[in-house]
């Protein structure tokens, strides 16, 4: 990765470090160089962990995704950011679409509820297909980690070994 992106897009550690709601929430955690590193590994894992997120109907989404990279020492900004696949504007679409996976997995019929922001909406209907609606968010929540992150360190990879051929080329013509 060429130092410029990296000192232009990445944050600057001793400001995560000290930054004050970050410090009350997860204190010495932040202290980790590993949460702000640049490889195969670290942003393999990010990917994971924030596309997991992502699919995962809660509030506050990125929370647990700081919580998983500070936990398994990955790229926490990426972590983070990825949980913004599922904003508000993607998550009727990405929802409905757990919802039917959950439906599939479990053979039971696509109950067609029409979508009301309110207490009562949640009670009555929520109430009648959270399985189904749960069971999918877990299932495509966890095939979408799994890819992403598989996606990553084959896009490394092939990154890598591009880099050493151009290099060994490189090499014979100044033989």
């Amino acid at each position: 990765m060429p130092r410029k992106f990296i000192k232009r897009y990445m944050p600057d550690h001793q400001k995560i470090r000290n930054h004050p709601q970050l410090n009350r929430l997860f204190g010495t955690l932040l202290h980790d160089p590993n949460l702000l590193h640049l490889n195969r590994r670290s942003v393999s894992g990010a990917f994971a962990i924030g596309l997991f997120m992502a699919f995962m109907p809660m509030p506050f989404q990125m929370l647990p995704a700081a919580a998983g990279a500070i936990i398994f020492r990955v790229n926490l900004p990426i972590s983070v950011g990825l949980v913004w696949v599922s904003n508000p504007l993607t998550m009727p679409p990405l929802f409905y679409f757990c919802y039917k996976v959950g439906t599939w997995i479990l053979q039971e019929p696509i109950q067609h509820i029409e979508f009301v922001l309110s207490s009562h909406w949640l009670m009555t209907e929520l109430a009648e297909i959270w399985q189904p609606f749960l069971l999918g968010c877990f299932t495509v929540g966890a095939i979408s980690a799994l890819l992403g992150a598989g996606t990553v360190r084959l896009l490394w990879r092939l990154h890598i070994i591009r880099h050493l051929k151009l290099r060994r080329l490189r090499r014979k013509k100044h033989e």
